[in-house]
This record gives C-alpha cells, structure tokens and sequence, in this order.
C-alpha cells in the first residue's frame, strides 16, 4: 500500500468505510441491514453464534450485490481512475480475502486456485497496474464469491469457536471479513463517484432526512481534564485499541461540519489563491494540481454552482457537509475561519464521552446503534443537510458525527499506548507514521457496523475523492 501514491491505505479493505439500509426500486442504495443484529454480534456478551455470523456474512454480501446490480460487464472491468482498481478486482479480491481468512486461516481445506495470491493480495499490486492483471470476468467473479461463501458456510457448521485460537475469540475472524467487505463497498463507492456515467441515484429519501434540518451554529466546549478513547468492542481494530485514558486542554469544537455554503465563501474569498493560509506542501500542491474547487464542483454560467454527485450534475445543496476536499483544503479553510483541525482526540471525545457518566459510548448517542439516528449505510446517496437528526448528538452536544462525511483530523496516524498488532501488522502498523492523516467519523457510504466512534480511517493528505469534509476547533 504504501509503495505506491496510488495504492494507499485503501486496500485494507480497501478504504473504508460503505454500506446499507433499505432497498429502493433502482437497486442504488440501502439493502435491508439489520443493525442491531450486528452491533449484538460485536458486542461478545454472550459471544457471537454462528447464526449471527451468517447473518453478518450475508448482509455484507447482500450490500455488494446491490451495490453493483446497476452496472454492466464493461462498467465492472473498466477502470475508471488510476486512483482506483477496477470494480471487478474489487469483487474478487473480496473473495479471495474471504477464503484466505475464513478458510485457509482455519484450517479449512480449499481448491487451488493457481495464481489468485499474486492477483488478488492488495500490497502485490499498485492499483494503477490491475487492468493489466488477469483479472477474472464479472461472472467468474461472482462465481468465485459464491463458491468460497458455499465452502466457508459449510465448514462454519462443523467448526468449533471456542476453539483455543486467536482468531476464534469472539469470532473476531469473522468479524473481520464482514467488516472488509463492507469497507470495500466504499471504496467502490469511490470508484463510481470517479466514474463519468450516471449511477442510479433513487427517488427517495428516508423520511428523517426531509425533516426541517435546526440551524446549527456555534460550539461544543470541552473544559479538558480526563477522558478515554479507544475501543474494547469485540470486532475492534487493532489501531482502535485499547482503551486510554487521556488529559486535554480545553478546546471548543465546532457542532457541525462546514457547509458548502461556507467553503463556497471561502472560494470566494480567494481562499486557493491567499498562499498564508496554506502550508508549504498544501500550496505545492493544489497549485501543480490547479485545484480551485472540491472534487466534483463544477461552475455553470446559469445554474451556478453545480457538482457531479456519481456520474450524475446537480445544484450544490448549500447546507450540505462539504465533501471530497483533501486534508491541505480543510486545512487551509479550517485557518480562513480563524480556527484549526481537531486533533483526533479532541474528535473522539466530542463524540463519544459522556461526561456525567465518565464513560465513552460506541456511537455518539449511545451504545446501540439506532437508524434514524445517523445517515450511515446508503441511506441516501449523499450527505444530509447540516441539522438534520438532531437526536444523533453527542453528549457533548456535537452532530453529524457517525456519518454524512468523514472529517480531517489535524492528527497523524499513530499507535496508542501499549498497540499490539492483530491480526496482521499490515493492517495498521505498517502505516503508522507521518505521510498518513486521521479521518473520523464515517460517511453516508460507510455501514453502521463500522461507524462507530472509535474507528480510525486513515489516508494521505492529497486524498480528495473519499466522502470527507470536516469540522473545525480552536484552543481556549
């Protein structure tokens, strides 16, 4: 991943975070996902049956399967951004990462299938050069899929999960390879955003998103002292764990991500022309690049501002999150305000700690996740507008923080105190370090089973197409 500009972090799954909900007649968003059937599994008290682990396996691959019907053989093979893999590797890589967890991890046997590990591993090849692979065909694909799902399903039945293995604790395996699968529904998600065809957006959205949106101003303030972060949730990450007590100076945090209408402002204002706004690698940057505007917006002389949401040209929603801005333009418009990133401490407590109860919760809202409480897992194809369901703050006062848009952090990604990797180094360790910043949060693409407050995204600071905006915060 790191050997290559093109081949981020994405690949862990390849970058987070996507995801479900509800089926709309065009096949382009929420498959039906039973939420909290996931967050009971994660929970681990008591420990996950294979019931539930089937569940979790065929969601996620319900999701996918929705997620792709809309596209033909050639939409699926083609790659539509050097940035991105074709969405056929995708699906097979799904698999074969299936059947190298599920299957040849515990001890199941399973047919050679010459080649696949050099094919389908995501650090064996950047993604600029996986046209040139010998991909398999969309059907070969599926029918790959299939048959690993067939044979793990098969020896789950016999399988003992309180065996005395690592990867059997709380079936954490399992948990893993549900949760790949949904992160590489966004990651897809991605690749459609890049692509120039339309992709199906559906007529409808859910009724709590068409609620009069509160006028969010203002701040959260945070009068510092102790707090936790982190995770012991049993399907945590390693780089979520464990949990640490921490000390902060106080802080205020902004209740919402910037708008559109804001970063609007800010273009307007010359902010991508006003140099002491930007660090030194961030107007290096979008000055070789011509960057001028978010990924996506377009001007028209008689409509205005526009953008390109999936393939498909649309008026800029004003009180929408702002999205796909790379981590030096929420930098830069973070200082045009007059304030700075969160770190992504300051973010995790604004989201999660409940101060009278002096404890973290694993959404903003609680422990469990509920629907109508964020815009997660495709509910609609796009962030809602800024105030919308109100009842998902934090205890600290803080909305729009599990969903809508991921959100710069100021953060490096680095290990918590006391890290220890698992299962793999490669899935966090090797990326520690500075070239990677934190994002928080989940976006409308991300799946409840992943957008919990303590899950840490990470990628390079040019990165522009993922779902992410931001929210400011400045010392007090």
């Amino acid at each position: 991943m790191v050997r290559s500009p093109n081949n981020l972090r994405l690949s862990m799954h390849e970058k987070l975070l996507s995801t479900d909900t509800t089926e709309p007649a065009d096949g382009g968003g929420r498959p039906n996902v039973n939420a909290r059937e996931l967050q009971e599994v994660r929970s681990g008290n008591p420990p996950a049956s294979k019931e539930q682990l089937r569940s979790a396996l065929a969601e996620a691959r319900e999701q996918t399967r929705t997620l792709l019907a809309p596209l033909n053989a050639e939409d699926l093979t083609a790659q539509h951004s050097t940035l991105m893999s074709p969405l056929v590797w995708d699906l097979a890589h799904i698999g074969w990462y299936e059947e190298y967890w599920l299957l040849r991890k515990l001890g199941a046997s399973t047919p050679a299938r010459g080649g696949f590990d050099e094919i389908y591993d995501a650090f064996s090849n950047p993604r600029e050069d996986r046209p040139n692979l010998p991909l398999l065909e969309p059907a070969a694909a599926w029918r790959y899929c299939d048959d690993v799902r067939a044979s793990v399903l098969e020896h789950l039945d016999g399988l003992d999960l309180e065996a005395d293995n690592p990867l059997l604790g709380n079936a954490f395996v399992y948990g893993l390879v549900s949760q790949h699968e949904l992160q590489h529904n966004e990651t897809m998600l991605q690749t459609l955003q890049l692509r120039t065809q339309p992709y199906p957006l559906g007529t409808e959205a859910p009724a709590t998103l068409n609620d009069e949106p509160l006028l969010l101003q203002g701040e959260a303030v945070f009068e510092g002292g102790h707090a936790e972060i982190g995770s012991d949730h049993t399907w945590s990450y390693d780089n979520e764990r464990p949990i640490t007590r921490i000390t902060t100076e106080p802080y205020a945090i902004d209740l919402a991500p910037v708008t559109n209408a804001t970063f609007e402002s800010f273009i307007a204002d010359a902010g991508y022309d006003t140099q002491s706004l930007w660090t030194s690698e961030g107007w290096s940057y979008i000055t070789s690049e011509a960057i001028s505007a978010p990924l996506g917006w377009e001007r028209d002389s008689s409509a205005g501002r526009t953008r390109r949401r999936l393939g498909n040209l649309e008026s800029l929603p004003a009180e929408e999150p702002v999205q796909h801005v790379s981590w030096y333009e929420a930098d830069a418009c973070a200082r045009w305000l007059g304030k700075r990133l969160p770190t992504e401490t300051e973010w995790e407590i604004a989201a999660s700690w409940d101060p009278p109860r002096q404890q973290t919760t694993e959404y903003p809202w609680g422990d469990t996740f509920e629907t109508d409480r964020a815009n997660v897992g495709r509910r609609s194809l796009g962030p809602a507008a800024v105030g919308s369901l109100p009842s998902g703050a934090s205890a600290l006062g803080c909305h729009h923080m599990s969903g809508d848009v991921w959100e710069w952090t100021a953060s490096d990604f680095l290990a918590y105190p006391n890290f220890e990797a698992f299962p793999y180094k490669e899935y966090s360790e090797v990326f520690f370090g500075p070239d990677h910043k934190v994002l928080r949060g989940g976006s409308w693409a991300t799946s409840p089973a992943i957008a919990r407050t303590s899950f840490r995204n990470w990628d390079y600071p040019i990165r522009r197409q993922l779902f992410v905006g931001f929210r400011c915060a400045r010392t007090l």
